[in-house]
């Protein structure tokens, strides 16, 4: 089962790693990309231990990886070069982008996730902080562009959680983020129909969602308001669009210039 990247030794050669602050560690789950490098994608690993998650990270017979690992007490590991096809992303979209894992860097934090949902060391956040100002500054990716992995495949994943604590990275100059009113409101839900809907799915689109503009709040809506919701309005994750997170999302695009 080995044989492939065993018989492909470029797949394992040492590297230089392209952050300062990294230490290298080859994973052979790589190939060439096929799209520029627009956007970051943070991911948690959801795994017990470190350990079992580098093993999952580095074996060629997963084939999974991710450019970056960061551990809970701030060390930094390199899997996969940033020029390099990391396959961290899986089937996922945004903004138009199908193939994410050409047109992505991808920072797996070493987390247990939603069977253990904790706080995040300060060490590991202030790493993860570091890491990414630096690939944001030499790749030239946009604060819009500071993605969790629960945003390009909104119906698969739930990651990097909404105890990620985005405000502390908005703070220090990485991603964007919005002061969200408290939860309550007029509220849009599953099985709503009607210009309401049709309008929320039209801002969720011109977010960077995948979402077909219908007027009928389905699954794939409900997705991408939780989603949403984890990223930028955490205080309750429920799929059900009330007024705060919808003030928030239109917020947000307002920072973008776009008006709907």
């Amino acid at each position: 089962m080995t044989a492939p990247w065993r018989a492909a030794p470029e797949l394992t050669r040492p590297f230089i790693p392209d952050f300062a602050g990294a230490r290298m560690l080859v994973s052979p789950n790589h190939g060439p990309r096929t799209r520029p490098v627009s956007a970051l994608v943070l991911h948690y690993t959801g795994m017990p231990t470190a350990e079992s998650a580098l093993e999952l990270l580095c074996s060629p017979v997963r084939e999974v990886s991710a450019h970056y690992v960061v551990d809970e007490d701030g060390r930094v590991l390199q899997l996969v070069p940033e020029d390099r096809r990391a396959w961290h992303a899986g089937q996922s979209c945004w903004a138009g982008e199908t193939d994410m894992n050409s047109a992505s860097i991808g920072i797996e934090i070493i987390h247990p996730g939603h069977i253990e949902p904790r706080p995040y060391p300060s060490a590991q956040i202030d790493a993860v902080i570091a890491l990414s100002r630096d690939i944001c500054a030499r790749r030239g990716i946009a604060p819009e562009r500071v993605l969790a992995h629960s945003d390009i495949a909104p119906r698969r994943k739930i990651d990097p959680g909404e105890f990620f604590p985005w405000a502390a990275l908005f703070a220090a100059g990485v991603g964007h983020h919005v002061e969200a009113k408290p939860a309550g409101g007029e509220v849009l839900g599953p099985e709503m129909v009607g210009d309401s809907v049709a309008r929320l799915q039209r801002r969720l689109s011109q977010f960077g969602y995948k979402l077909i503009e219908t007027g009928v709040y389905d699954e794939d809506t409900e997705a991408a308001v939780a989603a949403f919701q984890r990223h930028y309005r955490t205080a309750c994750v429920d799929g059900r669009a009330d007024a705060s997170t919808i003030e928030a999302l239109t917020h947000l695009l307002e920072l973008r210039g776009i008006f709907v």
